[in-house]
């Protein structure tokens, strides 16, 4: 495991995975906030046809035409479930599933055309399913961390504004501001973070990690700032640790081990959570039994004391 001290190659797989998992926890805060924690997994799975299409039509395997690929097809997702949603009596649970289900049907349609062509077996797309860290190059990770660092430089700029319309939107419309609007690009900002970490952790898995940090962080904290601020950390976290071991032991892929970790610092919180843990409530349940025991019992001595002292009266 000391490799990954010494290898370069290490080294920029985990700069890339703690900003993946950055990024991604960031943004997933407000993901999670507006109950939109299937939103990740229908953005990562309507990113594969644009991946597809994006190399179909240049021939060239370059990660940042293929994100340019997965935005667009992710933006046209969230314009398809924002539509569906108010032109329709359809929920928006039920609209994400219907999207994920057509562009991942697509993608898959032209993923197995392309790997039955005279190029698709050299071109590694299928990687993008379960995703393939140890392929990440210096230059995709310059990619990712400048996408990174303009999603989070994005959430601070907006703070105020994605947390109106996270807690109330209506009051956010009473107060003049273009919920429509903020809505998608909140949505556009999350196709992108999914986009950014299909590569290391693939297509089904990448919702995890937007999801995951940011349900752990809501354990530690009731502050909006201080849960961002987590859930970005706990993600960094992730991908470091993920790779860490990753490194050290032979046929372990990065991506779900990354994944893995999320889910181990979720348990942890889940547990040890200071107000929502599952250990603070049961202190709380044993405290205030213990509380009621003990008014029962000052209850009963002043019955009694009332009693004595009415007997004696007599």
């Amino acid at each position: 495991m000391l490799n990954l001290l010494t290898d370069p190659n290490l080294r920029w797989i985990l700069f890339g995975s703690m900003l993946l998992g950055l990024s991604t926890g960031v943004i997933g805060t407000f993901a999670y906030l507006r109950k939109q924690s299937l939103i990740g997994d229908t953005l990562a799975h309507a990113a594969l046809p644009g991946i597809c299409i994006a190399f179909m039509l240049t021939g060239v395997k370059s990660i940042l035409l293929f994100m340019l690929g997965a935005v667009v097809a992710g933006m046209m997702a969230t314009v398809g479930i924002t539509w569906i949603t108010r032109h329709s009596r359809i929920k928006q649970d039920a609209a994400m599933g219907i999207v994920l289900s057509l562009f991942f049907g697509i993608g898959i349609v032209l993923l197995t055309k392309i790997q039955h062509s005279s190029y698709g077996n050299q071109s590694g797309l299928d990687k993008f399913l379960f995703g393939q860290a140890a392929s990440m190059t210096a230059n995709d990770v310059y990619t990712m961390a400048v996408v990174a660092l303009l999603l989070v430089f994005a959430c601070l700029l907006m703070f105020k504004e994605f947390k109106l319309i996270s807690f109330d939107s209506g009051y956010a419309s009473g107060l003049g501001f273009r919920v429509a609007t903020l809505e998608q690009l909140l949505l556009w900002l999350v196709t992108v973070a999914v986009v950014v970490g299909i590569q290391a952790v693939g297509v089904v898995l990448v919702a995890a990690l937007l999801i995951t940090p940011a349900v752990s962080a809501r354990y530690w904290t009731d502050r909006l700032g201080m849960m961002t601020l987590l859930s970005g950390i706990f993600g960094a976290l992730s991908g470091a640790a993920g790779t860490w071991v990753s490194s050290g032991t032979a046929h372990l892929p990065t991506g779900p081990l990354i994944v893995l970790t999320a889910s181990g610092l979720f348990v942890v919180s889940l547990l040890f959570g200071p107000r929502r843990g599952l250990l603070a409530k049961v202190l709380r349940r044993s405290n205030a039994k213990r509380e009621w025991e003990n008014k029962g019992r000052m209850i009963q001595i002043a019955t009694l004391s009332s009693q004595q002292e009415r007997e004696v009266s007599r």
